[in-house]
């Protein structure tokens, strides 16, 4: 039996599965990676840690199995900046969720062309992108500018600075559905762009080579001194996307975690959208690439730990499902913008608001509520790319702890009128960088991959059209008094 070694190295944690050749799940470990949040607003990371973690979810597994081939993605707009000689970090791992970046998006605004940005990158001029913050970072930090002066600086998502690790610093690699989260990268031409590189303060000495999402790519040493084949590299979200097998236009999900992030397939042409969504890289080899209309909700978990852990409403998160059948009072309306919000609205400086309570609201309203504000942001973020893709998708792929949650799940159903597919492998981002390493190395086909999809719970719409109205216009109401109070 050959096996295959998927390694997500995710925001809050680091993954590891070990997936066999038939596709199917065989065992996983995790190791947490901490935070820390030296100023308002600042997330880091130490890149140590980001290694460390690495390391340490993969050691068990590869004593235990004859690896095959290794799949790699990682969180997306997180970077580190190392120095290419002494092997020495130039900057923490700042982390997507940091907005230092926001000044320097502030500052050049004027100078940038949003519609041409948006042709070249399919993204916006915002700090959640990694180019902003490395600007911030190279304006502020005089030795971290001599170093790239110097052509001694390296930049690099998590997943180029790990494998320049384990590579005995031989690999500074990404692949193209990563570059397409820096805002240095040209979704059209698949190469980094001279005159963004120029806007933000970046070289092209400093960047890393673009090689495919699948193919072999090199050798890494996780540390036993045995090496093993890496043969595909995505960011987490597309590697969700391909863990769900959305291999054809149209066909999308959502990954639910501390925030929700939903991916659509939208086939091999570059398409910006009309309604508030970008457009990303999904993945890209010989045989295949693909676009995607993305959109980011950036709490959901985090609304429900915030009941949790400060509001003290619930034991644990688990809880929220029962509690909110509890619920009496269907006039508290809560929208849970408590980081701003994102797709397709992209008010960051919006905050989250509770509407409708009397002497008579208990928790169990305020719980209920915040589901239902989370499912209304899905159903947001699904109807725009049902416009932009002038469809409907044929379900909904959903993944993540929040989706074993059957109120908001079937919540979700009733707002979209249609099928949630809760997929039986929560590991769908692990799980998908891995089937992609299997499809490089062992060449299963994407037509078996799909086969293999299985979902754990499936949800069919159950309310009328007039009860479903009622609730739109309930929460229409409540978003617009948030974006009033916030203008």
């Amino acid at each position: 039996m050959k096996y295959i070694l998927g390694i997500d190295q995710g925001t809050t944690q680091t993954t590891a599965v070990v997936v066999d050749e038939n596709a199917s799940f065989v065992e996983k470990n995790s190791v947490s990676l901490p935070a820390r949040f030296p100023s308002p607003g600042w997330v880091e990371q130490d890149p140590a840690d980001i290694v460390r973690t690495v390391k340490e979810a993969v050691a068990p597994l590869i004593e235990k199995y004859e690896i095959a081939a290794v799949g790699f993605d990682n969180q997306g707009e997180t970077f580190v900046v190392w120095d290419n000689e002494t092997g020495e970090p130039l900057t923490p791992a700042i982390v997507w969720q940091d907005k230092r970046g926001v000044e320097v998006c502030n500052a050049i605004g004027d100078q940038v062309d949003t519609d041409a940005l948006r042709q070249k990158t399919g993204l916006l001029l915002d700090s959640y992108f990694s180019a902003p913050k490395f600007r911030y970072a190279w304006e502020h930090d005089p030795k971290l500018k001599q170093a790239i002066d110097e052509g001694r600086a390296r930049f690099g998502t998590t997943e180029t600075w790990v494998i320049w690790n384990l590579s005995n610093r031989q690999l500074h690699i990404t692949d193209p559905s990563t570059a397409s989260r820096t805002l240095l990268f040209d979704v059209n031409r698949l190469d980094w762009d001279d005159d963004l590189l120029s806007l933000f303060g970046a070289t092209r000495t400093i960047l890393p080579k673009i090689v495919p999402s699948a193919g072999y790519a090199g050798d890494l040493d996780f540390g036993d001194g045995k090496t093993l084949p890496l043969h595909a590299l995505l960011v987490d979200q597309q590697a969700a996307l391909f863990g769900q097998a959305c291999f054809k236009p149209g066909e999308m999900k959502c990954s639910f975690g501390t925030g929700s992030f939903l991916l659509m397939n939208i086939g091999k042409e570059m398409r910006l959208s009309n309604n508030g969504l970008l457009t990303t890289m999904a993945w890209h080899w010989d045989k295949e690439t693909a676009y995607a209309l993305d959109g980011g909700i950036f709490v959901t978990g985090a609304a429900v730990q915030w009941l949790t852990e400060s509001l003290h409403f619930l034991s644990d998160p688990a809880a929220s499902a029962e509690s909110a059948l509890q619920s009496k009072d269907g006039d508290v309306v809560v929208v849970p913008a408590l980081q701003g919000l994102a797709a397709p609205h992209w008010l960051s400086d919006a905050r989250g608001a509770i509407f409708g309570l009397s002497r008579g609201s208990l928790p169990a309203d305020i719980v209920r509520a915040t589901l239902d504000g989370i499912a209304f942001r899905v159903y947001e973020v699904v109807n725009a790319m049902s416009q932009d893709a002038g469809q409907a998708p044929p379900s909904l792929k959903v993944d993540g702890g929040p989706s074993g949650n059957p109120y908001l799940m079937q919540y979700i159903a009733d707002l979209l009128k249609l099928e949630v597919r809760v997929a039986a492998a929560r590991e769908a981002t692990a799980i998908g960088i891995a089937n992609l390493a299997a499809h490089s190395a062992l060449g299963i086909s994407l037509e078996t991959l799909a086969d293999c999809w299985q979902s754990e719970a499936i949800y069919q719409p159950k309310i009328d059209e007039q009860e479903r109205q009622r609730r739109l216009a309930k929460w229409n109401k409540a978003l617009e008094a948030v974006k009033v109070y916030h203008s």
